[in-house]
Formats: structure tokens, sequence, C-alpha cells
């Protein structure tokens, strides 16, 4: 006999999972008789698959992005000299630099009339890697050519 004036839930909402309900048609109730509100199980987090923890549901992930500084670049610079013959130095910066040799001619060329030419723009050791295969095949080919980087 359910008791007056007093909360009721219902049976199926205190059965643990797998159990069946004896009820045929929902109308069955049992007393609550802590007086407080009727709860669900699934609510409730003493209950099997309860997921009530106290937390309000919100949650706030943050990921923080690492600062990355560009590496410093690097020119490759040739030098001009009075014995390194021009097509030499086409050569050159056709095989070390990939440039066209409509390109290598025009570098070239600007070397031999300001003295100095840039090759291109690369980081440190990329740079670094260069001017040591120019200044080893100058010198394997008994050229005085000089191959120098400086910083951008």
């Amino acid at each position: 006999m359910p008791h007056q004036g007093v909360d009721a839930i219902q049976m199926t909402d205190v059965l643990p999972r797998g159990s069946e309900s004896p009820r045929a048609n929902g109308s069955e109730t049992i007393p609550n008789h802590a007086g407080a509100s009727p709860t669900r199980a699934a609510d409730d987090p003493r209950e099997p698959g309860g997921n009530d923890d106290g937390r309000s549901g919100t949650a706030i992930i943050t990921r923080t992005k690492p600062k990355t500084k560009r590496p410093s670049l690097y020119r490759v610079l040739l030098l001009n000299d009075d014995y390194t013959p021009m097509e030499f130095v086409v050569h050159v910066v056709e095989k070390f630099f990939n440039k066209s040799q409509e390109d290598a001619y025009q570098i070239m060329m600007h070397v031999h009339q300001n003295g100095v030419g840039e090759c291109g723009v690369f980081t440190y050791e990329v740079a670094e890697t260069k001017v040591t295969q120019v200044m080893d095949f100058a010198r394997k080919h008994q050229h005085p050519l000089q191959c120098v980087m400086e910083k951008k």
C-alpha cells in the first residue's frame, strides 16, 4: 500500500541494468522513504551506469600551439677573380644551384662585372653545404674560385 504525501519512484528506475521490471503496464511505484525527489539510476553515481560526477558536464580542452621561429637565411655568393674561366663559373652555378644555362650566364656576368654575385638564399646548413661543395669542386679543378655565405 503506497504511503500518502511521500514521493514515489518507479520500480524500473532503481533496478540494476539487465533486471526486468515486475510491472506490466508501468503503473507500479515504490515509496521513496528518504523524502527526496525521484532519481533515475543513470543519474545516480552509486548505481551501475550512473554518470553524475558532480561536475557540470562541460569541459574545455586547450592546446598550446608552440611558437616556431623561422630559420635564418643566408645568401651564397660567388666572388670574382682574374683566373677562373667564365665557362667554369657557369658550370658551377648550373650544377650546384640548379640554374638554367641562361640564368647561370647572367649570374656569372654579374659576378664578373660587380665582383660578387648571389647564387641563392638558403638555410644555414644548406648554404654551408653549397659553399663547401663549390669550393671543393673548384679546388679539384685547380681554380681559385671563392664562394662565401652571409646572413641575409
